[in-house]
């Protein structure tokens, strides 16, 4: 089998070379190999699997559509399933949070509904330039590439990347005030050489970055100079939406609302490729095929997000994971801190992070491949990767996640003890 892959795939295959074996089967937060081993999720395929692996009822409900010949390709054609998901994003997400976005169907990955959402701030205020933080991913096709700030990805465009101006985010200063105080100074400055923004956009907590989390107060400061400057604001929930912080978006702890908002990721339920773009109706300024894409019309990712938003709302997701944050904060910070006086720990609702950078430059890669060794499967994030991600299934029953913590917990011991 490993020949077959090394002979015939590409060589920028990634999780494989931290991974490699084969996964057949999961279940919640649980994978089996090849082998039969099985392995505890820390990963959710990258933010795509808060529902777990296979969720039942989600499943039951594909399985479901598919068995009656419903339609599976239509492009954005009136479907029931099209529908089905609009009235329940509608109901069961907007009006209760007194939300009243429109919603345009992107496809089929994240970085479409990127592309979309930078595209439209510039056609709304007739300006080119787009603020973007540093530590933040926005995705990889070119305009989202280009607002994001990893050097490595963005040397692989092979073009100029433009358009983009980069400001600290509120971590690059011991004081998060003072980033806003110069975000303000560029705005007001005739002579700071950025052109003047259509948009601002933001991961509330930068995940790739390395799990920064904005405070709530620096979020609604920069709400507050969106609007007194014109500028729109546009929050990515790619990878930390759909209940990941404790709030089925991540900006509710803020009490803000942006202008437009990016889903993909795990707003499909079941991990199948689905990107959405929550629109303020006054700025919905797109003609009719202005940005389209032949899989924007994904039925079976419509069925499997309407049962997850009615699943999420029934469960009461947002206790849950706010529980579970609870226990993996306190696990962390009585069980990993005290290994070492440079570990940093830093995390919100079931996304935490172990920044190693202090400490050595080898170790997160040597705290991953030792937590795999042991069945526990998690990744890297942050700059030169030296931050180790938590980010199980949301719905991970707590004695797996105990379970999983605790070889966390030996690994880091092990690993630890020689710095």
């Amino acid at each position: 089998m490993d020949q077959t892959f090394e002979r015939m795939e590409s060589n920028v295959r990634s999780y494989s070379r931290n991974f490699p074996v084969s996964f057949v089967k999961g279940s919640n937060a649980t994978l089996t190999d090849q082998e039969g081993n099985q392995y505890i999720d820390f990963f959710a395929g990258a933010g795509a699997l808060n529902f777990g692996h296979n969720h039942p009822l989600i499943k039951e409900a594909i399985l479901e559509y598919l068995q009656e010949d419903n339609i599976l390709h239509a492009l954005d054609m009136f479907t029931p399933a099209r529908e089905q998901l609009l009235s329940t994003i509608e109901n069961d997400l907007l009006k209760p949070r007194n939300l009243t976005y429109r919603v345009m169907s992107c496809g089929p990955t994240g970085t479409n509904a990127v592309e979309a959402a930078l595209k439209l701030a510039r056609k709304v205020k007739q300006r080119t330039n787009i603020i973007a933080f540093s530590g933040a991913f926005h995705g990889m096709s070119l305009g989202a590439l280009a607002a994001s700030s990893d050097s490595f990805s963005r040397h692989g465009a092979g073009v100029p990347l433009g358009n983009i101006s980069f400001l600290p985010y509120f971590n690059a200063f011991p004081d998060p005030d003072l980033s806003l105080e110069y975000l303000e100074s560029v705005l007001t400055d005739d002579h700071s050489g950025i052109d003047f923004p259509a948009a601002i956009i933001l991961e509330t907590v930068q995940a790739e970055g390395g799990i920064n989390v904005a405070p709530v107060e620096w979020l609604q400061k920069l709400r507050a100079i969106c609007d007194r400057y014109d500028i729109l604001m546009i929050v990515d929930d790619i990878q930390v939406g759909v209940g990941r912080t404790g709030h089925f978006f991540s900006f509710e702890r803020a009490g803000i609302v942006p202008d437009m908002v990016t889903l993909s990721k795990s707003i499909s339920g079941l991990g199948l490729p689905l990107s959405l773009l929550l629109i303020k109706p006054e700025i919905d300024l797109f003609q009719p095929a202005e940005h389209n894409g032949t899989f924007r019309g994904n039925q079976l990712a419509f069925v499997g997000s309407k049962t997850a938003i009615q699943l999420y709302q029934k469960l009461d997701m947002d206790s849950i994971v706010q529980k579970k944050e609870a226990l993996i904060k306190d696990f962390l910070e009585t069980n990993i801190k005290p290994l070492h006086k440079d570990i940093d720990i830093r995390g919100i609702g079931m996304i935490w992070g172990i920044d190693t950078s202090k400490i050595d430059g080898s170790i997160t890669k040597k705290l991953q491949q030792g937590c795999f060794k042991r069945n526990l499967v998690l990744e890297k994030a942050g700059r030169k990767d030296q931050v180790l991600k938590l980010m199980p299934p949301l719905l991970i029953p707590e004695e797996t996640l105990m379970e999983g913590l605790n070889i966390l917990k030996a690994v880091c011991e092990d690993v630890l003890a020689d710095h």
